[in-house]
């Protein structure tokens, strides 16, 4: 295999067949060794949090499956924290989709002067950031993608919709169990012109709370699949 990326959390990995192949990683996003998926850069290694991640992603990208989204997933190997993909072009440089069901986190520290932190947002709030560590993740628009040339309006709503639908069928999910999602973050890219979920569904790219309790990466797994 060639090593085609190196992740914050993942390295990438091109395979004979066509395919991708990706290198789940004990690193996790956060700041000064504790955990916050909101954060840009690898603040602490969690031991385990590669396999948790991939089996995570494993259990919510056959469930999509399922419901009939479609995404990149093709196969895992969790013994190795190894997952194939399909090929997907990255849209610019990489591209973050978040999806805030509470507001907390980076959109406190934005607009803390507006709203309090722990308040519900209805229907659920949809943003997104170009991947850039130098310049702190920025914000970007629908109008702005579309006028840098990264994606048309269609593409933007395409992936809108599907940000809302997946975030309902995981946060349905965790409600069933007692857990509550505050926010989830994605990427896309497409693939074949058809914008599609790429990357992973993890257990270390959501904040999820049980009763006023964060619930942490590794032990959100153990809770999602021994039920």
């Amino acid at each position: 295999m060639k090593k085609i990326y190196e992740g914050k959390t993942k390295d990438v990995y091109s395979l004979d067949n066509g395919n991708v192949m990706l290198k789940f990683k004990d690193d996790c996003t956060g700041k000064d060794g504790v955990f916050d998926p909101g954060e840009n850069t690898v603040g602490l290694t969690i031991e385990g949090i590669g396999k948790a991640n991939l089996q995570t992603s494993v259990y919510y990208f056959e469930m999509l499956k399922k419901a009939g989204i479609k995404t990149h997933y093709v196969s895992a190997d969790v013994d190795n924290a190894t997952m194939e993909v399909l090929p997907g072009k990255v849209f610019g440089h990489g591209l973050e989709v978040i999806c805030r069901l509470v507001a907390t986190g980076s959109f406190i520290r934005r607009y803390g002067e507006y709203i309090a932190d722990g308040t519900p947002i209805e229907g659920g709030y949809v943003e997104c950031t170009f991947k850039n560590d130098a310049k702190g993740d920025p914000l970007v628009t629908s109008e702005g993608l579309a006028a840098l040339g990264v994606m048309t309006p269609a593409m933007f709503e395409s992936m809108k919709e599907q940000t809302l639908k997946i975030t309902k069928i995981v946060a349905d999910d965790l409600k069933s169990i007692g857990l509550d999602l505050w926010d989830i973050k994605f990427e896309f890219g497409y693939n074949n012109d058809e914008v599609i979920l790429i990357d992973e569904i993890a257990s270390g790219n959501m904040r999820v709370y049980k009763g006023d309790k964060i619930v942490e990466p590794v032990e959100l797994t153990k809770l999602i699949l021994n039920r």
